[in-house]
C-alpha cells in the first residue's frame, strides 16, 4: 500500500473550497488521467480514469462527509484506494486543503509508475491546478452541505480487505490545536442540508 499526502493554501473562504470538492463531476477539469466521474446517488460515483497509464472504471462510496471539515472515501473494488480531504481555515479567505491518500498499486505497469513517483507528482498537480480552478473562477460551482456519518459514528468497521482512510482531525483554524476533544458523536448541525445531489 503506498501513502500520499499533500496540502496546498488557497485563497477563497473554507466554505467555497468545501463547496467545490463536493462537485465531483467538475474534477475532469482539474484532474488530470481522470475522464469523468458520474454521481450515482449522494454517497457513490462512478469514475473512469487513467491510472499509471491504465484505463480504469471503477465505483468509489463517501465513508464520512462533514460540512467544511472532511470528505472521505473508498473505492468498491479494484483498484484500492482510500482517501480523506480535509479543509482548515488559515482566515476568512484562505483555506488549507489536505489530501491523504491511500493506493494499491496492481501489476507491473502500475507498480512502476508508483516506484517513478508518477502517481504522486500526479496528485500534486491536481491540488495545485484545484487552487488555480477554484481562485480563478472566485466561488464555486455549486455545492452540497449533507452530513455523512463516518463508520465509528454508525458502530460499523471497514472489512478487513479494505483500505482505511487515513485519520487526520479536521478544525475550524489552522494550525489545530495541542488538544484533542474527547472520543464521542459528531455534535449535530445546525445547518440543513440544501437539497439533494443530483443524480445522472
Amino acid at each position: 500500500m503506498s501513502t500520499i499526502e499533500h496540502s496546498e493554501d488557497v485563497e477563497v473562504p473554507i466554505r467555497v473550497a468545501y463547496n467545490q470538492w463536493t462537485q465531483f463531476e467538475s474534477f475532469p477539469e482539474f484532474m488530470e488521467g481522470v475522464e469523468s466521474v458520474k454521481q450515482l446517488t449522494d454517497t457513490r460515483t462512478a469514475w473512469v480514469a487513467e491510472i499509471a497509464g491504465v484505463r480504469r472504471e471503477f465505483e468509489a462510496d463517501i465513508t464520512e462527509q462533514h460540512p467544511d471539515e472532511r470528505i472521505a472515501w473508498r473505492t468498491t473494488d479494484k483498484p484500492h484506494q482510500a482517501g480523506v480531504v480535509t479543509f482548515h481555515r488559515i482566515d476568512d479567505n484562505r483555506t488549507r486543503v489536505t489530501l491523504q491518500m491511500e493506493y494499491d498499486p496492481e501489476g507491473f505497469v502500475e507498480t512502476a509508475g508508483d516506484w517513478l513517483q508518477l502517481v504522486r507528482m500526479r496528485v500534486v498537480g491536481d491540488m495545485k491546478r484545484f487552487k488555480t480552478f477554484i481562485e480563478s473562477r472566485g466561488g464555486e460551482t455549486g455545492g452540497w452541505r449533507g452530513d455523512v456519518p463516518g463508520p465509528h459514528q454508525r458502530g460499523s468497521t471497514y472489512g478487513s480487505d479494505q483500505p482505511v482512510p487515513p485519520g487526520t482531525v479536521g478544525g475550524d483554524t489552522f494550525p489545530p490545536s495541542d488538544t484533542l476533544p474527547p472520543p464521542g458523536p459528531v455534535p449535530p448541525r445546525n445547518e440543513p442540508p440544501e437539497g439533494p445531489r443530483p443524480v445522472l
